[in-house]
């Protein structure tokens, strides 16, 4: 009985022992990647809670893409926001121009985009960012790549006055959508059958996620993270960012 006793205390002691050898690594999220922990915790570098390295297997392969589209004028903090968001989870970003050669971003920032229109490669998310967004939303050639790659886009993702550029590619038709504050009745005038809403930091369709100016993009991005990772993944990396106006309940999401 003695023995009996032993082993019901021992078995689970034992078991929690082995969950908690091993080598452990960060989720995908950056050059701290390939760091090696031998012990549970969260990474020094980047914030993240550290899992076996064996599990990262999976992670790796559920990885999602997104292609940012840049063009001169765009705002830094439309696409900067979101950028710092889905490194954070763990996606991997590349950057588009029409061309390679260096978009400058709000007249101050010169970015080099990884690829142009010509050879991009597929993403499972497509997004587009405010500015001076008449560069892109009237540039046929663009809209026209946009539309040729739709049959391999899972989600479209807009900030500000980016919801444009989904406009004129025919991508808001009869959705409810929002955009820049100032921009509100030029959006509705664009798209006559689309519902367009103020006050709102982001509208969630499903396929297509539209979120109003600037900062909302951050609010749009946790929000995109919550519906692919879970909420408390979004919530962690609100917290790591020190952003704390992420309220869910100040987003839209349409039920069809």
């Amino acid at each position: 009985m003695k023995h009996l006793l032993f082993l019901l205390l021992w078995i689970p002691l034992w078991a929690n022992a082995q969950q908690k050898t091993g080598d452990y690594v960060c989720p995908p999220c950056g050059p701290c990647d390939s760091i090696v922990y031998h012990k549970p915790g969260v990474c020094p570098h980047c914030g993240m809670t550290l899992v076996l390295r064996d599990t990262t297997k999976a992670s790796a392969q559920e990885l999602k893409s997104i292609c940012f589209y840049l063009y001169d004028g765009t705002e830094v903090l439309d696409f900067a926001g979101p950028l710092e968001v889905f490194s954070y989870a763990g996606f991997k970003i590349f950057t588009v121009g029409k061309t390679k050669a260096p978009v400058t971003v709000q007249g101050i920032l010169k970015v080099i985009p990884d690829y142009s229109i010509q050879d991009a490669p597929p993403a499972d998310i497509f997004a587009i960012f405010g500015g001076d967004d008449g560069v892109a939303a009237g540039d046929p050639e663009v809209i026209s790549w946009i539309k040729s790659r739709d049959a391999v886009t899972k989600r479209y993702f807009s900030v500000c006055t980016g919801a444009f550029v989904l406009a004129n590619a025919g991508l808001l038709d009869s959705l409810t959508v929002t955009t820049f504050h100032k921009s509100i009745n030029s959006l509705q005038r664009v798209v006559p059958s689309a519902k367009v809403l103020a006050d709102v930091r982001y509208v969630d369709n499903g396929r297509v996620i539209t979120t109003a100016g600037i900062s909302a993009g951050i609010d749009g991005a946790l929000h995109l993270v919550a519906r692919l990772k879970g909420e408390t993944e979004a919530l962690r990396i609100a917290r790591h960012m020190e952003y704390d106006k992420y309220i869910p309940e100040q987003g839209l999401v349409v039920k069809h």
